[in-house]
């Protein structure tokens, strides 16, 4: 149970709070060139996927492989952006902890409780930096939040090009003999989809639940990472 008594804080001098206040506009610019960065590489998915579905859907014979080549450039674009999240997640955790520790409390005009050690927390961060999520997380998290939109697209696409092209399907069979890629069978490659797009949902739930298990042992929502 927490204490009645709010924990008490280190006393800073004012010159240690101007550099508190430096150091926060520095963390906020480091978070906003790694969420750049982030940018950067979802919209390279984008444009990729954008120029494998031209190719595809130029003409009814036109083959559906750019849209299954397509999903190696996303698996690598995913991966960077899972990468680059992790250190962007680092500077966006230290602005959120000082955020809710240093600066709420002096806004506050009443007993604002704060966790208790928020300090030492902070300064073994700098102390001793390191991810604050593990790379699976990092993926999840993205797809949950792009990546999911970018496969939905990737495989409605798929799928609807085997429907209609070149001419509309009668039976359903007919999905697995369009789906064949040379002496590949159209079960194998329909598997593989399907795997692929299984992979992504159990990063997606893997990282959720990871989630939901923070914010428990976090009630005040205030855990850095």
């Amino acid at each position: 149970m927490p204490s009645d008594n709010p924990p008490q804080r280190k006393e800073l001098t004012p010159s240690e709070i101007g550099a508190i206040a430096h150091l926060y506009r520095g963390e906020v610019y480091r978070s906003t060139v790694w969420r750049t960065r982030l940018d950067t590489t979802t919209n390279w998915a984008v444009v990729t996927l954008g120029v494998a579905l031209s190719i595809a859907y130029s003409t009814p014979e036109a083959s559906p492989l750019p849209l299954i080549l397509v999903g190696v450039l996303i698996i690598f674009f995913l991966a960077q952006e899972a990468r680059r999240y992790r250190y962007f997640n680092v500077w966006r955790a230290r602005c959120r902890w000082m955020e809710v520790h240093f600066f709420a409390p002096m806004l506050h005009d009443g007993d604002l409780r704060m966790e208790e050690g928020w300090q030492e927390t902070l300064a073994n961060d700098y102390w001793r930096p390191g991810y604050h999520v593990s790379p699976w997380v990092a993926l999840g998290r993205r797809i949950r939040r792009n990546y999911f939109w970018i496969l939905l697209i990737q495989t409605v696409a798929y799928l609807g090009k085997l429907v209609v092209h070149p001419v509309p399907i009668i039976e359903m069979k007919e999905i697995i003999e369009r789906a064949a890629i040379g002496p590949i069978g159209g079960e194998f490659v329909l598997g593989f989809g399907l795997f692929y797009c299984l992979a992504f949902g159990v990063f997606a739930v893997l990282s959720w639940v990871d989630d939901r298990q923070r914010s428990q042992r976090n009630v005040n929502a205030s855990g850095m990472g």
